[in-house]
């Protein structure tokens, strides 16, 4: 099993990366949060934590080994615990973790289901079903250090989150409204509410 791979970042995706490591390429698969803390790496050398799985139909014997990557062990300690609650599993998770651990742990300590309500692809039920397995499990990641993201922008942390789902909902793809993010957090400005965050986007667009 692949635990942790150190290479040179040579493409960064949306939801993967591609590592070379002497004549070899290798690609990884990676969440929101650690492409965002990653942006500015590409072509450096970086280390990534991993989790090693099969994907595809076992029925079918086709079934291809992929790899998943965090710039921490505890990151990926979390995302394993992610990945335990009942209809969620590593595709899904990998979908939901838009928002740095610290925060995502904290939520599910403060029984916050709005918070969790808000991340791609989880639900009200799913985020029950995470509270109730999870919150006695999460207190030291809550307290975790985090990584200095590339927003160069001040914004509060549940305001990201929120104004990514007001986009998906007015029909943005998940790729653009990630991008339409990106411009508007990469400004030294002050962000307090979805409406300030969602205002200065369309001001990019429309430049």
């Amino acid at each position: 099993m692949i635990t942790k791979i150190s290479g040179q970042l040579v493409a960064l995706a949306e939801d993967v990366l591609t590592l070379k490591i002497d004549a070899f390429e290798y690609e990884v698969l990676i969440p929101e949060f650690t492409r965002r803390q990653l942006q500015h790496e590409l072509n450096h050398q970086i280390s990534l934590h991993t989790i090693e799985y099969l994907e595809g139909n076992p029925m079918q014997g086709r079934m291809t080994p992929r790899l998943v990557g965090f710039l921490s062990e505890a990151e990926r300690e979390f995302f394993e615990l992610f990945c335990s609650v009942d209809g969620v599993g590593v595709k899904k998770a990998l979908r939901a973790m838009v928002r740095p651990v610290k925060e995502v742990a904290t939520a599910i300590e403060e029984q916050d289901t709005k918070f969790l309500s808000s991340l791609p692809g989880v639900g009200p039920a799913t985020a029950e079903r995470i509270i109730a397995k999870l919150r006695r499990k999460v207190p030291k990641f809550a307290l975790m250090v985090v990584h200095e993201e590339a927003y160069q922008a001040e914004v509060q942390p549940d305001v990201v989150s929120e104004t990514y789902e007001v986009l998906r909902s007015l029909g943005h793809s998940e790729s653009d409204a990630r991008k339409l993010l990106d411009t508007a957090l990469g400004t030294k400005k002050k962000y307090s509410d979805v409406q300030s965050l969602l205002q200065a986007i369309y001001q990019h667009t429309q430049k």
